[in-house]
């Protein structure tokens, strides 16, 4: 059985608390993503991700230079890394979410992401059905 510490992303750009607005904007530039994993030492305290950037910062006006801390989001789901890949896929499914940290005693070992399940071709259907589920979802706020 394949596990998501078999497929995850163990290569994770972070943040901390301390880390300001623009300083994580300038990190999802410079990598071209838009979620990451905030942490103390290797401890997952929370994620932010561009979105939460725009809608919490940017949208608020607050200065740039601002630290991260009040806009990280603290309740996430996880997962410990002997998960199977398909429990994953159910879970980000069913869960309606894209990105899964992998966590083992609250250190963060790596990011599992739905990309991560298609583009390795695990398990594809499941992937490519939560994603189209998430993509539903997230369509249909906009309606």
């Amino acid at each position: 059985m394949r596990t998501i510490a078999d497929i995850m992303s163990q290569e994770c750009v972070t943040a901390s608390m301390n880390s300001s607005i623009q300083e994580v904007a300038q990190l999802m530039k410079s990598h071209d993503i838009g979620f990451i994993p905030v942490t103390d030492q290797s401890k997952l305290i929370g994620v932010i991700t561009d979105r939460d950037l725009v809608i919490r910062c940017c949208a608020e006006s607050h200065d740039p230079s601002k630290a991260i801390g009040e806009f990280v989001s603290k309740d996430i789901r996880t997962a410990e890394p002997s998960l199977s890949v398909d429990e994953a896929a159910s879970i980000m499914a069913s869960e309606q979410i894209r990105r899964l940290p992998i966590v083992e005693n609250g250190h963060l070992l790596g990011v599992v992401s739905l990309g991560d399940l298609a583009v390795r071709e695990i398990f594809v259907n499941e992937a490519g059905q939560a994603l189209n589920e998430i993509s539903e979802h997230h369509n249909s706020t906009f309606h």
